[in-house]
């Protein structure tokens, strides 16, 4: 049975937020803090098994309404089939996927609401990205192919969007332009992430918007969670929203 229907809808924007939370509490305040335009990262790699993994992300479900992201861990490819398993019984509203893993995801999910995007990486050379990111395809030399390739061969397996990984920040503008132009003509989502932070959040983002990318899904991960505890800043996912509204 689809379980999406009866929640909340996060990523009906064209603009949403996407940041880890080290407690459901702390998820909690994310969501609050965005007025629910928001997904929140559980990383599958911080859990020994499945049970444990599902257990504890079903709590972050109930304080939330479902605005889960089921996360790799640093786009961990020996995750991937973790992640297929958790999406299959939590039935989230968001799913990382590395390239090789997005038939798998969707298949186990069993309906296409839920928004599975695939990644792919910078390849150095504009118009090109680099597809080989699963378990043993991350070993080999990379595979450099057009994006506009990567993104229909995505399509073809039920895929929602490029996660594009990793950015580290605005080092490779001229290939994310292309990358959000590309996205944008196949009426394809696009989730920019790595190295993003208060800074440079607002070009990364106004980038895709002005490319007229359907849907943005930024990833702000470590620059906004503090050190110490290990929590992601409330007031940092604040001011973030409070760009996000500045630019849609």
């Amino acid at each position: 049975m689809n379980t999406l229907s009866k929640q909340p809808n996060y990523l009906n924007d064209r603009l949403c937020l996407n940041v880890l939370a080290g407690s459901v509490e702390n998820a909690k305040e994310c969501h609050d803090a965005t007025d629910g335009h928001i997904v929140i990262g559980v990383l599958s790699k911080n859990y020994i098994t499945d049970e444990a993994a599902i257990t504890d992300m079903k709590t972050y479900i109930a304080a939330t309404g479902n605005a889960l992201s089921i996360g790799l861990g640093a786009g961990d490819p020996h995750q991937s089939a973790m992640v297929t398993r958790l999406a299959k019984t939590l039935q989230p509203q968001h799913v990382n996927q590395v390239f090789t893993g997005v038939a798998a995801s969707r298949e186990a999910l069993g309906q296409n609401e839920t928004v599975v995007n695939g990644l792919v990486s910078p390849s150095g050379r504009v118009g090109y990205v680099n597809i080989a990111t699963g378990p043993l395809s991350s070993k080999a030399p990379a595979a450099e192919i057009p994006v506009e390739t990567a993104i229909a061969l995505l399509q073809d397996m039920g895929c929602s969007s490029i996660k594009y990984f990793p950015m580290n920040g605005l080092a490779c503008k001229d290939e994310y332009v292309a990358v959000a132009k590309a996205c944008a003509a196949a009426d394809f989502y696009l989730e920019p992430t790595g190295g993003i932070d208060l800074e440079n959040f607002e070009e990364i983002v106004k980038i895709a918007l002005d490319a007229e990318v359907p849907k943005v899904i930024p990833h702000v991960y470590s620059s906004i969670i503090d050190r110490e505890t290990g929590l992601t800043r409330p007031e940092d996912v604040k001011a973030l929203y409070e760009m996000m509204q500045k630019l849609v």
